[in-house]
């Protein structure tokens, strides 16, 4: 009995060794996971190659490229009226914010002001923007976190402010409707009153996720402390727009940038920020933006001037030689067009800066020594369009 003990022990020592030096060889291996390319997980078709030690992350690369549609080049074929159909589609979400910042570039090149009005009109559709924009965003991140009911109400309450969209610019996810000089047409009959009952329910919809989101306790444990960005590395890497402003940033272009075609000087309204720097944060400040937008618009919509739409501009848009450079707050974030013009009826070279790409370009160092539950929760939490990333 005692030798079949010892060899029974000595085998049991002996698998346990085995096993051991298994788990050194796969540690010391690491495994790497690819998260993408695919549309669900990552806000469109992203590629993030994540190296494991484990459960945590010891380093992640994002892949980009696999949307790339040339947005820049076929810019400079298409006459400067024709680059907004471009250009809404770049992030389709803020469609209309896309079409402000090259508008403005091209009426600073040609020495033009829209008139009050239209400038009233641009603002409110571009906060119009704004908010379906983020609006998606407050119900999906919930989905990040297996929370399934949010995002209904989200796509429930969206429709208010695209059905305003539609009715104001006849397209409801790339309305193609501002101008060098002003915007395509008046707004119709009845639209202000409805757009300030659009308002209502959007807020309703904030307080909502107030209480299924913000007060949910599993929703703080997955987010408070996760994904922390220090002010100093977020400007670093060129972080804008939300993403900046929740690690305590009090910058936002709609209050810090001069902007003569936009009416943002014309109404009160506050820049949020948040302390602390992680996916909660993130998340609490874009939810008291929606609320903020909701407030420019209303205030908005009740000192809407009178008065032309359009400003006097030649029947065939050419601009002068020169360049210009003009960057705005878009939902996303800081969106900047850079535009060279030889004095002909297209631009000679268009380029974009757009938000998500700089958002994005600190993906390496924020997943970083994370783990793998959290990387969807953080990548999300940044909230990107791969359209903005890619052009």
């Amino acid at each position: 009995m005692t030798a079949i003990s010892d060899r029974r022990q000595l085998a049991y020592i002996a698998a346990q060794a085995a096993d051991a030096r298994v788990n050194v060889e796969l540690e010391a291996e690491g495994m790497t996971l690819n998260i993408g390319p695919q549309h669900p997980a990552t806000h469109g078709t992203l590629r993030i190659v994540a190296r494991l030690d484990g459960e945590q992350v010891i380093e992640a690369d994002p892949v980009m490229g696999y949307m790339h549609r040339g947005y820049e080049k076929l810019a400079e074929v298409r006459t400067y009226p024709q680059v907004t159909t471009l250009i809404n589609r770049i992030d389709w979400l803020g469609s209309f914010a896309n079409e402000v910042p090259f508008i403005l570039a091209a009426e600073q090149l040609m020495d033009i002001e829209a008139p009050p009005r239209a400038r009233h009109i641009r603002t409110i559709l571009f906060e119009l923007a704004r908010i379906a924009n983020v609006t998606l965003f407050l119900g999906d991140m919930g989905v990040q976190l297996g929370a399934v009911t949010p995002i209904f109400y989200a796509f429930r309450d969206r429709e208010h402010i695209l059905n305003q969209i539609e009715s104001a610019t006849g397209g409801r996810f790339h309305p193609n409707f501002d101008r060098i000089g002003g915007v395509k047409d008046d707004l119709p009959a009845g639209w202000l009153a409805e757009t300030k009952q659009s308002l209502g329910e959007i807020r309703k919809f904030c307080d909502q996720m107030e209480d299924l989101i913000l007060g949910n306790e599993i929703f703080q444990a997955r987010t408070r402390g996760i994904g922390v960005i220090p002010a100093d590395v977020g400007l670093s890497y060129g972080l804008s727009g939300a993403n900046i402003r929740s690690s305590g940033v009090d910058w936002d272009l709609r209050r810090d940038g001069a902007h003569p075609g936009l009416a943002y000087n014309d109404v009160e309204w506050r820049v949020w920020t948040h302390p602390d720097g992680d996916s909660f944060a993130r998340y609490w400040v874009r939810l008291q933006e929606v609320r903020e937008s909701c407030l420019i618009v209303e205030q908005l919509l009740d000192s809407m001037p009178s008065g032309p739409i359009m400003a006097k501009v030649p029947r065939i848009i050419k601009v002068p030689e020169g360049e210009a450079y003009v960057e705005t707050e878009n939902p996303l974030g800081v969106m900047g067009y850079y535009v060279v013009s030889q004095g002909g009826l297209e631009p000679f070279r268009v380029k974009i800066r757009s938000a998500s790409f700089s958002n994005m370009s600190i993906s390496p160092w924020l997943l970083k020594g994370t783990y793998v539950p959290d990387v969807i929760t953080i990548l999300a939490s940044l909230y990107f369009i791969l359209g903005d990333i890619d052009r």
